[in-house]
């Protein structure tokens, strides 16, 4: 599976030309990405027919924030079209914020979604993986297997892989990704990618999703399978 970032309808329409199997919807990469206006999610829906995961985040940083302000806006995406979503909150203990997750998902009504690289940040990926599993509708988790990009975290990756057997939330690997980690990554049994950067000119979030760019990562994937 190849997920592409986009911030517009012009990223998704690239993302799906080159083949991605699933868009993921933010604004303000300069951020990490955080919740797109519900007049993008709308032309985005409208755009394309793949799965559109979109971010719920209002702000840098994992911090949840206020838990109302964040039942609102999940309220608003949901009237604007979406239907799979993508989030994650720690406390300042670096434990997840569950009373925070479970306020949202309520609103969310089991409807699927991605624990994002919050998890890269957790004080403990064992607990934080524990306190998440069985959470109504995730059915995956965005990691590089740390803090610093795959690079580093590919063993962490291919541990956690192993160790899950078939069980649990996909694993997506994304964060600093780069060609050559997808041979290992395949051989370790992760079939699931995350890019931005790397399907746009010069690596700029100011370039639009290049469809040609995400053809040469879907024929990657499909090489190393």
């Amino acid at each position: 599976m190849l997920e592409v970032i986009a911030l517009d309808e012009l990223d998704a329409r690239g993302a799906v030309l080159g083949g991605a199997d699933r868009i993921e919807l933010v604004s303000d990469m300069g951020k990490w990405g955080i919740t797109p206006s519900v007049e993008t999610v709308r032309a985005v829906r409208a755009a394309v027919d793949v799965p559109v995961r979109v971010m719920l985040r209002e702000a840098d940083g994992f911090a949840a924030g206020d838990p109302q302000v964040l039942r609102e806006r999940a309220r608003a995406l949901l009237r604007a079209g979406a239907e799979e979503f993508v989030l994650g909150f720690l406390g300042p203990d670096g434990a997840v914020d569950l009373a925070a997750l479970e306020a949202v998902l309520e609103v969310l009504d089991g409807r699927p979604w991605t624990f994002h690289k919050a998890f890269d940040f957790a004080a403990d990926r064992a607990e934080a993986l524990a306190a998440i599993e069985g959470l109504p509708g995730l059915d995956a988790v965005l990691s590089s297997g740390g803090r610093q990009g795959v690079e580093e975290g590919t063993r962490t990756l291919l541990a956690e892989c192993a160790a899950r057997a078939g069980t649990g939330p996909r694993l997506i690997a994304g964060g600093v990704l780069r060609e050559r980690h997808v041979a290992p990554l395949r051989d370790g049994g992760i079939d699931a990618f995350h890019v931005g950067t790397r399907v746009r000119p010069d690596g700029s979030w100011d370039r639009p999703v290049d469809a040609s760019a995400v053809r040469h990562w879907r024929d990657l994937l499909a090489d190393a399978s």
